[in-house]
């Protein structure tokens, strides 16, 4: 490389190479898409869920706003959510995630939806 003193061959040290930020709109682009996973998709009639994310250094905070179905097994569909955006933060981002927040917004029963299609007598 010439002029900047480095000569070629030459292994630039860690420092002084730079550095990779990813941003905390990215992280919760790929955490609210390893929630979509977790939960085979969006409950119908439901919105997909939502990430917001805080990064500091190379750690993630992450809370997932969900919709699910129900009846269904809550704590189940919440774990496998915690456990696949962790997961897939770590392994796309390189980040840790000591702790993934679960919430549930909204829960959707399959007899509300035949109502609002009108099907229940």
């Amino acid at each position: 490389m010439a002029g900047d003193g480095v000569a070629a061959g030459e292994r630039v040290a860690a420092g002084e190479r730079g550095a990779t930020t990813i941003a905390d709109r990215v992280v919760a682009k790929i955490a609210a898409r390893a929630a979509r996973e977790a939960l085979d998709g969006v409950p119908q009639g439901g919105s997909a869920p939502y990430a917001t994310v805080t990064v500091h250094r190379d750690i993630a905070q992450v809370r997932i706003g969900v919709e699910l179905d129900y009846p269904s097994d809550i704590g189940t569909q919440c774990g496998a959510v915690r456990t696949r955006v962790a997961q897939r933060v770590r392994d796309l981002a390189g980040m840790d995630v000591p702790e993934v927040v679960v919430r549930v917004e909204r829960l959707h029963s399959v007899q509300s939806r035949l109502t609002a299609r009108g099907r229940v007598r």
